[in-house]
Formats: structure tokens, sequence, C-alpha cells
């Protein structure tokens, strides 16, 4: 049938609140899902955090929970607890990314919510794993810390580095919609939902997959590609250096802008081409330089000669000269430029979104590309926008107990 999504009748009772959770129940929203935002009558704490307008919903809100409903409640009391009941019954997927035993102290374990539907697929976000870490608080850049992606990004001789890539909080919520799209295609089969764990810790762990690989390569003396010179008994931080099996690194340009950069990887087919491009032919056929193996062990210098041609030209330019010779390499772009690049735009990745109270504004759109599936990005929920149609509409609610809900500090 055209026009309906991939996860169309799918219903997501969506209890997450600041990142994590809510980037994973936006793309299920993307995905066709019916995602239904559960907000304490105060909202998301980030309809308030980092505001650019006053008394408006801040960007951090609106580019997290787009197309989704927003339904307010208050799960704490008695009136509470039967609706939440009732929502659990009518939905598929149930997310969530309150500190560790929250949901259980709420009076809805595992097991109680396998009575009331155990057709569901429990989805929580946690920051660790079982053991001496499970009550850290997690922020993104503590998960960071704890995976390994800080002890492995920076320069030798400077600090750990966070990166400026979310992959503690929104790499997260992309792990965990991978395991609720497995629990949903098993409930096919089995009939019975199941419980999704997904932990920040555990998928920037996932993220540095190949920093444990160089960890176990070290055993066997030190890792060449590196442009580092000392190698002690921990994979080292290792400034651009691509750590993989191609060398690359940023070259700058001109004018010298912060963002003035070229990417460049030296596949062995390019060293000819590159050689001929910086201006000295000769070093294609020196035996110094010839072969990956001579090239090696003097990668700073080799990224030197490049750069002594690359910062006379702008980072355009570079990216040109090296595209005619099919030599894998990117302009560094800044945030400025992704905004306005053109081909983001056509490509849906920045989008524009209007906003019954800001006006619009921009954001990121979805990644996941699907032919039979298209997304059209809508704007974030005002705080229990959705309150009437869920409660009166689809939980049979009557207007007055709604209007005493309401002035009773339920809804």
């Amino acid at each position: 049938m055209t026009g309906s999504k991939a996860l169309e009748g799918i219903r997501v009772l969506d209890m997450t609140h600041v990142q994590s959770g809510p980037s994973a129940t936006q793309l299920l929203a993307w995905l066709g899902a019916d995602v239904v935002k559960l907000e304490a009558p105060t909202g998301d704490i980030t309809r308030k955090q980092l505001r650019d307008l006053p008394d408006v919903d801040s960007l951090y809100f609106t580019m997290l929970n787009c197309n989704k409903r927003s339904i307010t409640l208050n799960t704490k009391t008695e009136r509470g607890k039967e609706i939440l009941t009732e929502l659990i019954r009518r939905s598929d997927v149930m997310v969530e990314n309150f500190g560790p035993g929250a949901v259980d102290r709420m009076g809805f374990t595992w097991d109680r919510i396998q009575e009331i539907n155990p057709r569901i697929v429990y989805a929580s976000i946690k920051g660790f794993g079982e053991g001496p870490y499970t009550n850290f608080k997690a922020y993104e850049v503590v998960a960071q810390a704890m995976g390994g992606s800080m002890s492995t990004t920076g320069f030798e001789d400077g600090p750990p580095l966070a990166t400026g890539a979310q992959i503690g909080d929104s790499g997260t919520g992309v792990h965990a919609v991978a395991g609720i799209l497995a629990a949903l295609y098993q409930r096919e089969r089995t009939g019975r939902g199941q419980r999704v764990n997904v932990a920040m810790q555990h998928a920037v762990l996932n993220l540095c997959r190949v920093k444990l690989r160089d960890q176990q390569r070290l055993a066997h003396g030190p890792l060449a590609e590196y442009p580092n010179e000392d190698f002690g008994d921990e994979v080292p931080r290792s400034g651009n250096a691509s750590g993989g099996g191609q060398p690359g690194w940023a070259v700058k340009c001109a004018p010298g802008g912060p963002n003035d950069y070229v990417y460049v990887i030296v596949q062995p087919v390019g060293w000819r081409p590159i050689s001929e491009l910086i201006g000295r032919p000769e070093l294609a056929d020196d035996p110094e330089w010839a072969t990956p193996e001579a090239r090696l062990p003097k990668l700073n210098k080799m990224f030197q000669l490049i750069e002594e041609w690359s910062s006379t030209l702008p980072k355009w330019e570079v990216l040109e000269r090296l595209n005619a010779h099919n030599i894998p390499c990117g302009p560094i772009l800044s945030t400025k430029e992704i905004i306005e690049d053109r081909s983001l735009v056509a490509n849906e990745m920045v989008v524009t979104v209007p906003h019954p109270e800001r006006g619009e504004f921009v954001t990121v759109g979805s990644p996941l590309k699907l032919s039979d599936s298209p997304v059209e990005v809508t704007s974030s929920p005002l705080l229990g926008e959705h309150n009437e149609e869920v409660y009166v509409g689809e939980l049979g609610l009557g207007d007055e107990e709604v209007r005493l809900l309401k002035s009773n500090g339920v809804i």
C-alpha cells in the first residue's frame, strides 16, 4: 500500500527526556510509529534549557522531539498510575531513560508491565550496565570518558578530549532503536514482547572498537600507522591520524582560519599524483618515499610536505585538485557551512520546520532513507498539546474528568 510508513500501526509510549531517549523515539517517529511523549505536568527539562528565545521551547527540545505527540501525566498520583496502566496496555513499545530503578519505584517493574501487556517491548537506556557503575550519574561526556573515547581523542602531548559528536547520548539512542526493531521483529514469531537494555558506556565502547583492536595489536610492537614515536602499554592519543589501514591527516589551507583544513588520505595508488600536485614528482620513484612501507616511519614529514602545498590554496580548491585524481579527502566543514550546505538541504538532512510559537526552526533530518517510507519532519509538540486527543479521543475519558484531572494536577 503506497503512502504507508515502515512502523505504521506501532504505538510508542515515550517516557524519555533530555537526549539519549528522545533521539531514539524521534527516529521511531520518523519511521512511522505513533510516538506519544508522556511528560510530567512541568514538561521535559530541556524545553527550558539553553533557550534562545524567552518562553518558547528551546532548540534543544524541538530538535529532539519532532513528529511526536505530547501528553502530560503525574505518575505519582493514584489516578495517574491507573492512566499509565491503560497507556501501557495500548502500546507496542515503551521507552524510558530515568535513573536506575525509577520506573520500578513507580510500581511498574518489568514483571508488572508484562502482566499488563505481554506483547510490549520495554526499552531502557541507562548510563551503565549491572555492576559497580550502575548508580553513577551518566552524562554525554561521562559516557565518552568511560567508554574509551576520551583516552584516545586528542594529541599526544595534550589532555584527553571530548568529541563534538554526541556518541554517548544520540549514539546510544541509535543502538536502542536497533534493539527495539529487533524485538518487534522477534515478536512477530513469538507473540511476546521483551526487555531491551542499552547502556551509554556500552554504546560508546562499541563505537570505539577499533581502539580495542589496537590495544591488542600493541602486544606485538609499536603501531606503525600512528604518527606517535613512543608507545607504552595502552593506545595513545594520535591527533588526526586515521587509525585505519591508510594514513590520513588534516592539512592546513589558505587563508588559515580555524576550519581551513582538508583531511587527506594517502592510498598507495595516490602517492604519485600527490607528489606531482605538491611539486615534488621525484618522490614518486625515490626508494625513500615510493612505497607505503618507506613512508610509514615519516608520516609527519609526508603530511608536512602536503601541507606546504595545501596551505597556499583555499580548501575548496585543494578539494577539487585532489578529487581530480581520485584521492580520498574532505574539507573540514564548520557548523555554519553545514547549516548552509545546499546538498545537505537537498538531501533533507538540514530541514526548516514550522513551529506554532517560534515561527520555524532548522533541524537535522532523518539519516535513514527508506524508499517506501518517506519522512516529512513535523514540529515538536507543545507541552500537553495532545492531552484531549489521547485522553478523550482514545482512552475515552469524559471532558469533565479531564478538566478535573487538570485542576487536581494529575495531568
